[in-house]
């Protein structure tokens, strides 16, 4: 059966150049608590480390534990930099860490980039017929994606013209219809999938559903909190890395939605 388990998992990045004079003094000015060497900043996601080169860090994840199990559909919300992107480039297998334990049963596809894959001096066309060669589709399967995505991504003349001289709009209209092709056991969506005008966002939505529908596992991150009520069963709310709050989604989400509102502007 799928599943997803993760137990004490962290994971941070060093900051290059992070050993400059102004950045170490403007952490330590900011410093709440020094604890055995190490000088911890606000909001427990940076640090300077007490050894002789004095390297910053950004910790990203913080001793996450959780286990999805066969059926769930996970939303995972949090302000900007509470860790929800990083955790799902974690579970894309895009990011690894040594600290703590990623137990993944069940083959996963990643909605993360809308342009992952794609060769901008190519084009549409052209793009499509490289992305079946790694998929190892057949000339027929490869004629029907073809028209499948021309259809869908509504490129007009552009569909034959080289990538990079598409709009972001073009771009991401391109990637999404590519990027909905295959069907895994595991789903990992980040919210660029709703990105795009709104007659887009009424046509990704409903291809969206069958993979949603398909999938033994998903998990999504959004800010559009009408659609993780309408397609998840559950929420992780993230906070500086780590999980705050982990339950049904009406109820995590009412308390996400409180505390936002709470929050001074």
């Amino acid at each position: 059966m799928a599943h997803i388990r993760l137990e004490d998992l962290s994971l941070s990045f060093p900051v290059l150049h992070g050993g400059s004079r102004s950045l170490k003094k403007t952490l330590l000015s900011r410093a709440r608590s020094t604890v055995s060497g190490k000088t911890e900043a606000v909001g427990g996601r940076m640090r300077v480390s007490g050894n002789a080169a004095e390297v910053v860090e950004v910790q990203a994840l913080s001793r996450v534990s959780f286990t999805i199990s066969e059926g769930e559909r996970v939303g995972l919300v949090g302000h900007n930099g509470a860790g929800k992107s990083t955790l799902l480039r974690v579970l894309a297998g895009i990011y690894e860490t040594d600290d703590g334990i990623l137990d993944i049963e069940g083959d996963t596809h990643a909605l993360i980039d809308p342009k992952a894959g794609m060769n901008s001096e190519l084009t549409g066309r052209e793009n499509i017929q490289l992305f079946a060669c790694r998929m190892g589709l057949t000339r027929a399967a490869t004629q029907e994606l073809e028209k499948d995505v021309e259809a869908f991504s509504d490129l007009g003349v552009f569909f034959d013209l080289p990538v990079r001289l598409y709009s972001s709009g073009m771009s991401i209209r391109l990637g999404f219809a590519l990027a909905t092709v295959p069907r895994s056991r595991i789903l990992l969506m980040d919210e660029w999938f709703m990105a795009g005008d709104q007659k887009f966002q009424d046509k990704a939505r409903s291809r969206l559903e069958g993979m949603v529908d398909a999938a033994e596992i998903l998990v999504v991150t959004s800010h559009a909190l009408t659609v993780l009520r309408q397609w998840c069963t559950r929420i992780i709310w993230m906070e500086s890395g780590e999980v705050r709050m982990d339950g049904p989604a009406a109820d995590v989400l009412d308390a996400y939605e409180a505390a936002v509102a709470a929050t001074p502007v």
